[in-house]
């Protein structure tokens, strides 16, 4: 059974940092694109950022480029998210997506689209206030 499993949310102040993380198990997805999504009350999911199986593209949303990295770590088959200079619009319950396919393709088109993602996690809640 394939699980995501989401941690390092919590409450954090204007301006500060918070690393999220999702440990993958009950299947490898060091060769699958994985991404972050969000969701604020009252809105629709929408795309954070993306990298690739290889690693070597990543791609972000504007409201959250220069400020927010994705990174992964395969022999851990682990993806993160740090997210620094966080503002009340950061705000939301974070998800962590993985895709089946292996060596898929490394165009934000892709990357960015929620359908491409076939493993969903639970969720963990940022919030920013002071």
């Amino acid at each position: 059974q394939v699980q995501l499993l989401e941690s390092g949310g919590g409450l954090v102040q204007p301006g500060g940092s918070l690393r999220l993380s999702c440990a993958a198990s009950g299947r490898t997805f060091g060769r699958s694109a994985m991404a972050w999504f969000r969701q604020a009350p009252g809105k629709e999911r929408e795309f954070v950022a993306a990298i690739s199986w290889s690693g070597e593209a990543t791609y972000y949303a504007g409201s959250v480029e220069g400020r927010f990295i994705i990174s992964r770590d395969n022999a851990k088959n682990t993806v993160y998210l740090q997210m620094n200079s966080v503002t009340s619009e950061d705000t939301a319950a974070y998800y962590c997506a993985a895709d089946i396919i292996t060596y898929s393709s490394e165009t934000y088109a892709y990357l960015s689209a929620p359908f491409t993602y076939d493993f969903w996690g639970q969720g963990t809640q940022v919030t920013v206030s002071s």
